[in-house]
């Protein structure tokens, strides 16, 4: 869901075998979605306080997505914000900013990436999966960290269970100049890794970090993927992260010092089977 002009929608029908299984459960998600909060700007500084640790990445000059901090050095998103949409090929990270607290014209601090790494396990070939979304993350090393001590990087956390009241802090085509914030929706399933969330996301919201209050401060217990319809409701598809994080730090260490990749991760191969859900995707 990064966005690119023009604009274009699509609805991909996948195979249905999940639906009496994992997304049967959310088809009538009344009690879930009654309590979700409204989208609330955070256009002033006050309100936009406790989030300059997200931002916007502006992508090769024709579009963005949301990012979020959590090393003074390490921006987390959405892997396939880093692909050009028409060419399915790689964008370098170097045509990359970090405008952290982008906010009305200015921003809290600006950031060029000097690499970035994507889940090993993701493939970017048109096709919407639940292993797609699932393994749909990437981490950016920024230029140069952010000392700014108005930016403290998020915590993350393990992921949350079905109906753990959650946010999402996001930027979207229709608000791309200050972030919104919707601090209360709800997990209606979990499914393969995958969260489907009464959260209100668009295009835009691609790589959006999804908060977990439980602790106090928010922590990180999700990206933002995708939207897709449930039964005729709209919905917002989340990655998985706890271990799938710790395979992009692996992957990012290693590419720092030149080493191997560590035992168990690896790549996989176009055409290798993987797994369908049973929602119509909305491409990002």
């Amino acid at each position: 869901m990064s966005v690119k002009k023009p604009i274009r929608q699509r609805t991909l029908s996948l195979a249905a075998a999940l639906l009496s299984v994992g997304l049967a459960c959310v088809a009538a998600p009344k009690g879930a979605s009654a309590d979700d909060s409204r989208l609330q700007r955070l256009e002033t500084t006050e309100a936009g306080r406790d989030w300059q640790a997200v931002g916007r990445l502006d992508v090769n000059g024709e579009g963005f997505c949301t990012g979020a901090l959590i090393a003074p050095d390490l921006v987390l998103t959405a892997a396939h914000c880093l692909y050009d949409r028409d060419s399915r090929t790689r964008i370098a990270p170097q045509t990359i900013e970090f405008l952290a607290g982008w906010r009305n014209g200015r921003a809290s601090a600006y950031r060029s990436i000097r690499q970035a790494v994507i889940h090993p396990s993701y493939i970017y070939d048109g096709k919407v999966s639940t292993d797609r979304v699932r393994n749909d993350i990437a981490l950016l090393q920024l230029q140069r960290p952010i000392r700014n001590t108005t930016v403290t990087p998020f915590e993350t956390d393990q992921r949350p269970q079905k109906g753990a009241r959650i946010g999402v802090v996001s930027y979207a085509h229709d608000r791309s100049e200050a972030p919104s914030l919707q601090d209360v929706c709800a997990v209606m399933a979990r499914q393969e890794g995958v969260l489907v969330m009464s959260c209100d996301v668009d295009y835009g919201s691609s790589g959006a970090p999804v908060f977990s209050f439980d602790a106090g401060r928010p922590k990180i217990v999700s990206v933002v993927s995708a939207k897709a319809e449930v039964s005729g409701q709209q919905v917002a598809l989340g990655s998985a992260l706890a271990e799938e994080l710790a395979l992009l730090r692996a992957q990012l260490t290693g590419s720092r010092i030149g080493g191997q990749m560590p035992p168990g991760v690896g790549r996989v191969k176009v055409g290798e089977r993987r797994s369908n859900s049973g929602a119509k995707f909305i491409s990002q």
